[in-house]
């Protein structure tokens, strides 16, 4: 594998030409082997080495799900997507398919499997076809395993449409057969609120009490293999802690706090995301989880936009509006940090 190191402030909104040219994409064989063009990106990050890194793969055609799960496996990000144009037209230069087309097919796969939705791996293809490919529409769509989704830029940051997955209470049967896995998860002396599932997404989100602080939720250190044996993932893929923040609502009076609490009041929202059933011990920002997050967390607060940060030792922040037609909108920003090949 060949990579090159980019610097973000010399990204360009043209096509990446970079000696052999975009030209790969079109005619993507070498030496009799296949060579595939590489984009790793920080999403939701404002700078390198923050944010949650995904790779970005530009095909042309479509390749065997072997291959694209052993290109996964084999960058071992937590997502590698896989972005195709949509043929909207009969065009012949395909370097104008990339910067004209607004419609792609995309995929996502972790080193172990694929999955229905990723939200950072599409902002970062989203990212790649604005900064590097050309792209010149104002929003773009995805056919995905979830849906048509969509794209769009809005300053510096690109916005996400995505369903919405509002969770639901646990069956009690459910909530006693999860009970083992949500102590591992939840240290013993961390008090709980609240506990509730999506079924859609197969995630499960446990609240903290608000007695809990920021500092106890970056505490938290679950066992991988633990989870891996108290649950075989057939109803959960993914667990979300979460813990309210304490920026005040417009109705709330502002008061003296510690430095601590001043930090936790940026954000409405703070959480964090353990997936070791999808092979990712820890997602260090997970935009699936904010379609889960702010449905739950607007009904809480009565607000419709949030503030919200995920609390990995990498962090990333967003911006999520939930509308009233089913959706939400996840804002973020996002850098990219690596650009090569890949030979296949």
């Amino acid at each position: 594998m060949k990579f090159s190191k980019t610097r973000p402030k010399q990204e360009s909104h043209r096509p990446t030409t970079d000696g052999e040219g975009s030209s790969q994409l079109l005619n993507p064989h070498w030496k009799g082997r296949m060579k595939l063009s590489i984009f790793t990106v920080d999403a939701f990050a404002q700078k390198p080495f923050t944010g949650n890194p995904a790779a970005v793969v530009p095909l042309s055609q479509t390749l065997q799900d072997s291959v694209l799960q052993n290109i996964a496996g084999e960058l071992n990000l937590s997502e590698t997507a896989y972005v195709i144009p949509v043929n909207g037209s009969a065009k012949t230069d395909e370097n104008l398919r990339w910067a004209e087309n607004s419609r792609f097919s995309l995929r996502w796969f972790t080193p172990t499997n694929e999955v229905p939705l990723c939200g950072h791996a599409t902002l970062a293809t989203a990212h790649v076809l604005f900064r590097h490919l050309g792209n010149t529409n104002k929003q773009i769509e995805f056919e995905t395993k979830s849906g048509v989704l969509l794209a769009r830029r809005s300053g510096e940051k690109i916005v996400l449409d995505f369903p919405k997955n509002p969770p639901c209470e646990l069956h009690p049967t459910l909530k006693a057969d999860l009970a083992g896995l949500v102590k591992a998860i939840a240290n013993d002396n961390l008090p709980l609120k609240e506990l509730k599932i999506s079924h859609e997404t197969k995630k499960l989100l446990i609240r903290l009490a608000d007695s809990c602080t920021r500092k106890d939720l970056e505490s938290l250190c679950p066992d991988t293999g633990l989870l891996m044996s108290l649950h075989d993932g057939t109803v959960i893929k993914g667990v979300v802690v979460t813990l309210r923040g304490r920026l005040p609502l417009e109705e709330e009076e502002e008061k003296a706090t510690t430095n601590e609490e001043q930090a936790n009041k940026e954000y409405h929202v703070l959480s964090r995301y353990f997936a070791p059933w999808n092979g990712i011990p820890e997602d260090p920002v997970t935009g699936g989880a904010h379609t889960v997050l702010a449905p739950y967390w607007s009904e809480e607060l009565g607000i419709t936009t949030l503030k919200c940060r995920q609390c990995s030792p990498r962090g990333g922040d967003l911006e999520v509006t939930t509308r009233s037609d089913g959706r939400v909108d996840l804002a973020g920003r996002a850098t990219t940090v690596i650009q090569g090949s890949i030979n296949i």
